[in-house]
């Protein structure tokens, strides 16, 4: 084993106080999204707007997209950083602030009119969405350089359990606001109470001690992002197939958005149900999160994304034959193992394909060419819910989630492993 460089030294020096505010940030945003969650609180505050389907799944949609469009646009950038956190503090505060906005518009509301806030809200929706996208790519480096390699899966597992802990009990929180107060106060108090806890997230965040590396060899004339990107596509197979399961997985799991509004129009549930429902989706995205991580480093990333697509396949068929409200409870536990699969492990599967030079261009390919299924698939499976009914949805959505689970089964291989193998082969190659 070799020795560790001065920039190595330094990160393991830092290495428990990087995870505290690491896991302390989690927690604090967690908490803000479980007051104005994506999957629950924000599309029942769109559907006091409007009935439509199509609308209402893409909430989570644009969020979603506007969170991996731009990574690979910042590639370039963000690999010529030698640190990465002011690039990172300054971008949040874009995904941040909107909130705000959010409160002002439920506060607003009866005076402004529905179409008028129908269309703030979305715009909304929409610089929140881009403002992430727009700091994915360096967090992800950054934690990415700050956590050693074999604890990657399980410091992103532990922080996104710590983040569905706080938000399992912000929902159920929120659920009782929005049974206790009246128009428009209700969702006003929650999107408030998420600025409050998003604040205390930066401030967490910005405790974060990232070295300057002084090692990092950085071209002087950089190619154009596509070139970087293109030479990837060209001779990583493994990638390409990985990149097909992520576009999928968009599709696999479109009927997931309209969980919530089917259960509120076919069996009548009340505020207070879609808070415990919220509760038991994150609770349970907190325990596969712990397990999935730790697990993943162990045992590999793949396997647990396809464990992820078994039970978003479980998760689909249940809703597509549910006879009643209390069948939503595995149905939301099994989807939150399928989320967790498809964006923790599979965050930590994208930047074990690389080094740290070529990093930003893997995570940017993996993030940005999925953006159009995200943005596609919530439309598609809203259009077919509007005009033939959720339950097609689900079933379309059950279909897909087994072909996703085939390509990852037969086609893709661990990068770590395969990786590993590659390099064995190519240092036999050389050495003949």
């Amino acid at each position: 084993m070799l020795p560790f460089t001065t920039l190595e030294k330094k990160i393991r020096e830092d290495l428990r106080f990087n995870i505290k505010v690491g896991l302390l940030d989690g927690g604090m945003f967690g908490a803000a999204l479980g007051f104005a969650s994506f999957g629950t609180i924000l599309p029942l505050f769109v559907a006091t707007m409007t009935d439509s389907a199509t609308l209402i799944g893409l909430v989570p949609a644009i969020h979603s997209a506007g969170w991996l469009l731009p990574q690979l646009f910042t590639a370039n950038y963000t690999a010529r950083l030698r640190r990465y956190k002011r690039t990172v503090l300054m971008a949040t505060i874009h995904e941040r602030i909107p909130f705000l906005g959010f409160a002002i518009v439920a506060l607003l509301l009866p005076t402004i009119g529905l179409q008028a806030g129908l269309i703030i809200t979305f715009l909304l929706l929409t610089w929140q969405g881009l403002g992430g996208g727009f700091t994915a790519n360096g967090w992800t480096s950054m934690i990415s350089k700050i956590i050693p390699p074999e604890s990657r899966g399980t410091f992103f597992g532990t922080q996104a359990a710590v983040a569905n802990l706080f938000i399992s009990g912000a929902a159920v929180g929120a659920g009782y606001l929005l049974d206790g107060y009246d128009s428009p106060f209700d969702f006003t108090v929650c999107f408030l109470i998420a600025s409050v806890f998003f604040t205390f997230s930066w401030f967490a965040l910005a405790l974060t001690r990232e070295p300057v590396d002084h090692e990092k060899v950085i071209e002087e004339n950089p190619l154009p992002f596509w070139h970087g990107a293109s030479r990837i596509l060209k001779r990583d197979s493994n990638f390409n197939w990985f990149l097909i399961a992520r576009a999928l997985s968009q599709f696999a799991t479109m009927g997931f958005a309209f969980y919530i509004v089917y259960a509120l129009r076919r069996f009548q549930m009340d505020e207070v149900t879609a808070g415990y429902l919220t509760a038991a989706l994150t609770i349970s995205q907190t325990v596969a999160n712990a397990g999935m991580g730790w697990l993943g480093d162990r045992v590999g990333h793949r396997a647990m994304l396809i464990i992820g697509a078994a039970a978003g396949t479980l998760s689909s068929f249940l809703a597509w034959i549910a006879p009643s409200l209390a069948w939503f409870f595995p149905i939301f536990v099994l989807s939150g193992f399928a989320n967790v699969s498809i964006w923790t492990n599979g965050m930590t599967m994208t930047v074990d394909f690389s080094g740290e030079n070529e990093r930003p261009f893997y995570i940017g390919l993996a993030q940005t060419l999925t953006a159009p299924a995200t943005i596609i698939a919530p439309l598609i499976g809203g259009w077919i819910a509007d005009t033939q009914g959720f339950v097609l949805t689900f079933a379309l959505s059950t279909i897909l989630s087994i072909v996703m689970m085939a390509i990852l089964f037969f086609l893709v291989k661990e990068p770590r492993k395969h990786i590993y193998a590659r390099g064995a082969v190519l240092g036999a190659e050389d050495g003949a």
